[in-house]
């Protein structure tokens, strides 16, 4: 499970990269960036034009998972695209491109101790997750409160061969095309779903 990424590039490339039109996320520092951070984002505003936007790492959880809870912090992950909690925002309006440079995977370093591995693409093009996004109001954290808030995550597949030596469950889905790009902001979910797999093996290095 992907739960740190970084994301290096400024806002006039990403938004050269990703063919968009408008910046509503104003400056960006580059960093990592974990669960609950705020993060730019790629999509379609509701006027139709393409926008640099930020929004908070996380969406909203299954009701089932908040049984019995305040707080609600978040699903970074998304995997299973075929339940009813995740189908409402299969659309174009709720996909996104979340720009990273590299991401990790939970891994152990020889001492047993937690480590993350990064990953980058090999050949250092640019990418994106394949991500949702949606305004939801909810408590993200107890000292916060109530908030409405533009949240997003991104879709996961079966690892590639260099992440499942890490982490054999799953990796994000990556975009590295123009046309995937384009295929998954604004075609149908018959399209955009095939979208959902990993990369092919030595597609990426690990750092």
């Amino acid at each position: 499970m992907c739960n740190l990424y970084t994301q290096r590039r400024g806002p006039s490339a990403i938004l050269d990269i990703a063919r968009a039109v408008r910046n509503s996320a104003g400056n960006l520092q580059p960093g990592d960036i974990y669960p609950d951070y705020l993060a730019p984002i790629v999509r379609t505003a509701p006027d139709g034009a393409r926008e640099l936007a930020m929004a908070r790492w996380g969406m909203p959880s299954p009701v089932f998972v908040l049984e019995g809870r305040m707080v609600d912090k978040g699903v970074t992950n998304i995997r299973n695209t075929g339940s009813p909690h995740w189908r409402r925002w299969l659309g174009p309006a709720h996909r996104c491109l979340v720009p990273f440079d590299a991401f990790s995977e939970p891994a152990r370093n020889a001492a047993g101790k937690y480590q993350p591995a990064w990953f980058e693409l090999a050949d250092g093009r640019p990418a994106f997750f394949a991500g949702l996004w949606t305004s939801w109001t909810s408590v993200r954290k107890k000292a916060e409160g109530e908030i409405t808030a533009d949240l997003f995550g991104f879709l996961t597949s079966k690892p590639n061969e260099e992440v499942a030596a890490v982490h054999p469950k799953a990796m994000p889905v990556v975009l590295t095309e123009a046309a995937e790009w384009e295929m998954w902001l604004s075609a149908d979910w018959h399209q955009a779903g095939q979208l959902q797999r990993p990369l092919p093996d030595g597609a990426l290095v690990r750092l």
